[in-house]
């Protein structure tokens, strides 16, 4: 059984990587296979169909940028203040941009998704949970920013992490100083 979940993990990092490189009309099984490493028919093994693919990739997406528990309980023991929710934030900017390829394919993603209502159905259903998530961990730890406020930080993240990973519009500018400037104005 682990090794069943280890390769689901190794096809679905491998069809992170091409989704990143080739864009979703690069995703294909045999292209995770060749990524991968594995023999042709592993991945359609795996994932019968393209949605199921998809759907794995959304999976594994969380999972990758899924906080550590550990520095979450450690950071909710905190006194809550502007600057552990600039903390915060900058942890979420700094998940997504040490892994380029995981923000390159959730943005894909996110653009098949304008096109495929299966893609949708699932981005979507994960994209509200993480902002219910985040709404949640912010009222439990006592941090500042209403729902409203939470919705706008992902906006401008997304943004953000669009701008860096692609042809940034001010790459002189450090992005701590961005995270730090947009918590003290959707904060002040």
């Amino acid at each position: 059984m682990a090794r069943n979940d280890e390769r689901r993990a190794t096809l679905a990092d491998a069809g992170i990587r091409v989704l990143a490189q080739s864009g979703a009309r690069g995703l294909t099984h045999r292209a995770v296979d060749a990524e991968a490493g594995t023999p042709r028919g592993t991945a359609s093994n795996y994932f019968p169909t393209r949605d199921a693919l998809i759907a794995e990739l959304v999976v594994r997406i969380g999972e990758r940028l899924t906080p550590d528990p550990e520095l979450l309980a450690s950071r909710a023991t905190q006194k809550p203040t502007r600057a552990l929710f600039a903390t915060y934030i900058r942890d979420v900017v700094t998940r997504l941009s040490t892994a380029p390829d995981v923000s390159l394919a959730l943005f894909e993603l996110r653009l098949e998704a304008a096109r495929r209502p299966s893609v949708a159905e699932a981005l979507g259903s994960w994209r509200r949970q993480a902002l219910e998530g985040d709404v949640a961990f912010t009222a439990q730890a006592g941090l500042p920013g209403t729902r409203n406020e939470i919705a706008l930080f992902h906006y401008a993240i997304d943004g953000l992490m669009l701008d860096r990973l692609t042809v940034p519009i001010d790459p002189e500018t450090h992005t701590d100083d961005i995270v730090e400037d947009l918590v003290a104005r959707l904060l002040a």
